[in-house]
């Protein structure tokens, strides 16, 4: 007869499929703007100004997206929310041959960040969020490595068919790209939460219990937003996040300007790769470490790497991204994961979108701060030592942000 085992909890699926998902919409949109950002100055002729501008509005679209996504995900199943924003986002990608004046690149930009916010991190996290209570650090960070697998995989993809087909000639495969990244996993695996299996998170009641990890208490969204905490993870997270996210869209053209074509797409997949193994790692340190000091020393780690890139080439341009890369595995997690520690589930979608609504300004500046000073200045060293004080700036807020939620009994 043979012997009974345990089934494995289906959150786990959940898991790798989210971050499938992840690696697709982050690869041919999060780490794809910097190439896609090269790719409209050298072959359309765009100003680095404007292109930057528009890369701007990805983000401000995309936190707005995120904050309609939210609300709609206590409506109506998570999951169409998401394969909605593919498929629109899969069309705006196919379209990019017809951009040829600014105000069309701007329309592709909001376009493509609105739906890319119904199918990018604020339904993602939400969704492990809600599946995981104990083992949330660890589910988040194994989800949010397809981020960075985005970047090693797929952004290097969309460079190599840019470079040989030109921006036109690319555009129906990355489009294609997107929908089957996107579309069938999330039909087939995802699940919006344990309760639509009859599950309850983590796969036992008691599993928390088991762990020596005590539950939070789920803070009301109005309560939450008015807190300090909330304002200042919030605040810390709109330079920080605007440093990193400025950085990297241009760190393919930085690459580009001190190295050949070659070397700077070397960068960008050291940049997510060293993003990998930081954000595994962190998910393993997190079970032993406070999350917000492993969030401030993450900021300053950022800090410095900007700074080096700032002043980088050859080899140390090689360096700088993968320290760089270690941070990004990391900050970017950190942020959804805080929230919830702190307020719960329960409101988390609508909590943690609002506060990347916000962070998106910083975000959205980010890039463009970096295209103005790089025409201002005539180069990339001035930017980046801007970025970098950003990041210090930001483990200051962080650190004086107050005290998180006290968890129940």
């Amino acid at each position: 007869m043979a012997s009974w085992r345990p089934q494995p909890f289906y959150g786990w699926y959940v898991v790798y499929a989210i971050g499938l998902v992840l690696m697709t919409t982050s690869g041919l949109a999060f780490y794809n703007l910097s190439v896609l950002l090269d790719a409209f100055v050298a072959e359309r002729g765009f100003p680095v100004a404007l292109t930057s501008g528009a890369t701007a509005s990805f983000f401000i679209a995309s936190g707005a997206g995120g904050v309609f996504a939210a609300r709609l995900m206590d409506r109506i199943d998570a999951r169409l929310i998401m394969i909605f924003g593919a498929c629109v986002s899969a069309l705006a990608l196919g379209s990019l041959s017809l951009l040829q004046r600014p105000w069309q690149l701007y329309v592709f930009h909001l376009v493509f960040g609105f739906c890319y916010g119904f199918c990018g991190l604020v339904p993602a996290t939400t969704i492990v969020a809600r599946w995981f209570e104990a083992r949330r650090a660890l589910a988040l960070s194994i989800a949010s490595t397809g981020l960075s697998l985005g970047g090693v995989l797929m952004a290097p993809l969309s460079a190599f068919l840019i470079q040989r087909r030109g921006i036109a000639g690319a555009a129906p495969w990355l489009g294609l790209l997107f929908f089957l990244g996107v579309v069938p996993v999330t039909a087939w695996i995802v699940r919006s939460s344990p309760q639509d299996m009859g599950l309850v998170p983590d796969g036992s009641r008691f599993a928390a219990r088991a762990s020596g990890i005590a539950l939070p208490r789920h803070v009301p969204y109005a309560q939450a937003r008015r807190s300090r905490f909330f304002l200042g993870v919030t605040l810390a997270y709109l330079f920080g996040l605007g440093a990193q996210v400025g950085a990297i869209t241009h760190l393919f053209r930085l690459a580009s300007t001190r190295e050949n074509p070659r070397i700077a797409a070397l960068t960008l997949a050291l940049l997510a790769s060293a993003s990998v193994v930081g954000r595994l790692s962190g998910g393993w340190l997190l079970l032993k470490l406070p999350t917000r000091a492993f969030a401030i020393g993450m900021l300053l780690a950022q800090g410095l790497a900007l700074a080096l890139l700032a002043f980088a080439a050859k080899s140390l341009l090689l360096v700088g991204a993968m320290l760089f890369g270690i941070t990004v595995g990391n900050v970017l997690m950190l942020q959804p994961l805080l929230l919830a520690e702190a307020f719960g589930t329960r409101h988390y979608g609508r909590i943690y979108s609002v506060s990347n609504l916000i962070t998106a300004a910083g975000v959205a500046g980010g890039p463009a701060l970096i295209g103005v000073l790089y025409e201002a200045s005539g180069g990339y060293t001035l930017p980046y030592l801007a970025v970098s004080a950003a990041s210090v700036l930001s483990c200051a807020i962080l650190l004086l942000a107050g005290k998180t939620q006290d968890p129940p009994r």
